[in-house]
C-alpha cells in the first residue's frame, strides 16, 4: 500500500474490532477514512451443506422420488472496503483470504450475490477471483397497505408445526437447488414465524387434518406452502433519493387508504424512513390451482406483516419459478435480476462425483435460505 502502510488480513476479533467494523460500515455510505492503522475493509462468510443435484436410489426402483446430492457450500455474506482505500487490491486480498478459510473448513464451492447494477462487485469476482455468473433469481417486494388483503374464500390456510414443516420440506423439496440440509434449524429458529399450507376450502378442518404423512400419501389436487421469516428483528431498510413530489403522493395514498379502507387503494407505505419487513421462503406447491393458492398465502403474509408493523413483504425466487405468477409485487420496489456468482474450490465431493455444479443447467426452483437474505 506504499505510504499508507502494510495491509494485514486477519480474523475478526470480537473484543477489539466491533467499533472499527461499525465505522467502516458507516464510512462506506457517507465518508472517507483519514487515520492510519484503522480497519479499512471487512468480509464475512459462512459454510453450510446444501443440495446441488439429485440422483436415483441405488436400487433404481423408486424413480419418482430421487435423492438429493449434497455439497458443502460457502457463502460470502458481505464485502466492505472503506471508500478512501478502494482500487488498491484490498477487496481481492480479503476474498482470497476468505477462500483460504473456506477450503480449510472443507467447502467445495463458494458463491456470492449482488445486484446487477453493482458492476464493480461483479467484475471483481468474475474477472479477478475466478467466479462465474451462475443464477439470476428475482427479488420480489410487495408493499404493506393500510388495509388488509382479502384471502380468497375458496382457500383454507393451515399453520404447520416445525416438525411437520420439516417433514413436508424434506419429502417434497429436498432435491431443490440450494435446499439446506439443516432445514430443521431454519424452521426452529426464533425468527421463523411459521410454515403455512393452503388447500381448497372444505378439504380439511382442525379436527380432520391427517398430518403430513396422511397429506402426502393422498395429496389434494392443488396446494401451496410457504414459510415466514421475521427480518424486522435483524435489520431495517430505507428508500433514499425520492423527490418531495413522490413522498407527497405516497403520503396522500396512505391517508386515503386509512380514511377509506373499503376502497382498498394500493397505498405506498412509509418507506422513506427505516422500516422492517417479512421475508417469505420455502415457497412451493403442486396442481393446476397452486398459483391461486400461493396468492392466498401471500395475502395472508401481507396481513401478518401489517399486524407486526412491517412495511413490505419480500421474497426471492428463480427466474423460472412456476409459482411466481402468484406472488404479488411492485416492479419499482423489486429487483428483476439478482446475480449469484459461484466458484469451484475443490475437486473432491461429499456425495460422489457429480461433475462441476457451476456448469449445471438451472432448475425451475431454488431454495433461498432466509439466514442469508
Amino acid at each position: 500500500m506504499g505510504e499508507q502502510g502494510v495491509l494485514v488480513v486477519r480474523e475478526f476479533d470480537t473484543l477489539k474490532d466491533c467499533s472499527g467494523v461499525e465505522e467502516v460500515e458507516r464510512r462506506c455510505e457517507v465518508a472517507e477514512l483519514d487515520a492510519q492503522k484503522e480497519i479499512v475493509g471487512l468480509i464475512r462468510g459462512c459454510i453450510k451443506t446444501v443440495t446441488c443435484g439429485k440422483k436415483l436410489p441405488r436400487n433404481g426402483k423408486n424413480t419418482k422420488n430421487p435423492l438429493p446430492i449434497y455439497t458443502k457450500l460457502a457463502y460470502i455474506l458481505g464485502l466492505r472496503v472503506s471508500p478512501s482505500h478502494r482500487r488498491i487490491g484490498i477487496g481481492l486480498k480479503l476474498v482470497c483470504r476468505m477462500e483460504e478459510w473456506f477450503r480449510e473448513n472443507g467447502a467445495e464451492y463458494s458463491y456470492m450475490a449482488t445486484d446487477s447494477d453493482n458492476q464493480a462487485s461483479v467484475k471483481l469476482f468474475t474477472e479477478r477471483c475466478g467466479y462465474e455468473m451462475f443464477r439470476t433469481p428475482s427479488i420480489l417486494v410487495q408493499p404493506v397497505f393500510g388495509h388488509r388483503v382479502r384471502i380468497p374464500k375458496r382457500v383454507t390456510i393451515f399453520q404447520l408445526g416445525p416438525s411437520e414443516a420439516e417433514s413436508l420440506y424434506r419429502r417434497r423439496f429436498s432435491t431443490t437447488e440450494f435446499f439446506p440440509r439443516d432445514i430443521d434449524s431454519v424452521l426452529n429458529n426464533k425468527l421463523s414465524l411459521g410454515t403455512f399450507l393452503a388447500v381448497s376450502v372444505g378439504l380439511f378442518n382442525p379436527g380432520s387434518w391427517p398430518g403430513v404423512d396422511g397429506f402426502l400419501s393422498d395429496p389434494p389436487e392443488s396446494w401451496a406452502v410457504l414459510s415466514v421469516w421475521n427480518s424486522k428483528e435483524v435489520f431495517t431498510l430505507e428508500v433514499r433519493g425520492a423527490s418531495r413530489v413522490r413522498r407527497g403522493l405516497a403520503k396522500t395514498s396512505r391517508v386515503v387508504d386509512r380514511v377509506l379502507p373499503w376502497l382498498r387503494i394500493p397505498s405506498v407505505p412509509e418507506v422513506f424512513r427505516p422500516f422492517g419487513f417479512l421475508f417469505l421462503y420455502g415457497l412451493g406447491g403442486e396442481g393446476p390451482d397452486a398459483v391461486k393458492m400461493m396468492k392466498g398465502l401471500c395475502g395472508f403474509a401481507h396481513n401478518l406483516a401489517k399486524e407486526r408493523g412491517c412495511r413490505v413483504v419480500a421474497t426471492e425466487v428463480s427466474s423460472r419459478e412456476p409459482l411466481r405468477l402468484g406472488i404479488p409485487h411492485w416492479k419499482r420496489l423489486s429487483c428483476a435480476e439478482d446475480i449469484w456468482c459461484m466458484k469451484r474450490l475443490g475437486e473432491d465431493y461429499s456425495d460422489g462425483s457429480i461433475g462441476d455444479w457451476t456448469k449445471s443447467a438451472p432448475g425451475l426452483s431454488i431454495f433461498v435460505d432466509p439466514r442469508e437474505f
